[in-house]
This record gives C-alpha cells, structure tokens and sequence, in this order.
C-alpha cells in the first residue's frame, strides 16, 4: 500500500473514507485519475467498481442530510460518467 519511498498511494482508508495520502474524502483526484488510467477503455467496469466501493462507504459512513458533500453518488459515480 506505499507507493515509492514509503509514502501511501491515493487508497481509501476506512471507515473514514479519506485518502491514505492526502486526506481527502477519497476518490480524491490523484485516486480518481489513477482509476481512469487503470481502467481505460472499459468504463462500464469502473462504474461497478466505483459503485461497490461506494455501497461500502455508505456502510461506513454516518448519514448526515445536513451537510451537502454528503452525496455518495456526486462523490463515487459522478466524475466517472462518460462525457
């Protein structure tokens, strides 16, 4: 789970759901760009990667309807749409 010199890769640390590396709610964009390149060329893969990980997080996570960045769909499935 490191990636060069012992620094973590861009993985999600649960429960929390933040980044290994950088703390961001995960996939944070080094995670997200990393997934597009794995899974280039078969995005209806990545989509059903995205969404198992994204039925753990809600598993993990309280719900909180008061906090806008909340939505588990923006945050897993939404920038991974094809355009």
């Amino acid at each position: 789970m490191t990636a060069g010199r012992g620094r973590p890769e861009h993985t999600a640390a649960r429960p929390s759901w933040r980044c290994r590396a950088c703390g961001a709610p995960w996939p944070c964009s080094s995670a997200r760009l990393r997934l597009l390149v794995e899974y280039r060329g078969n995005r209806p893969t990545l989509m059903m990667y995205l969404n198992a990980m994204m039925a753990d997080a809600a598993a993990d996570l309280p719900e909180r309807p008061d906090d806008p960045g909340s939505d588990l769909a923006l945050r897993f499935l939404a920038w991974a749409r094809s355009r």
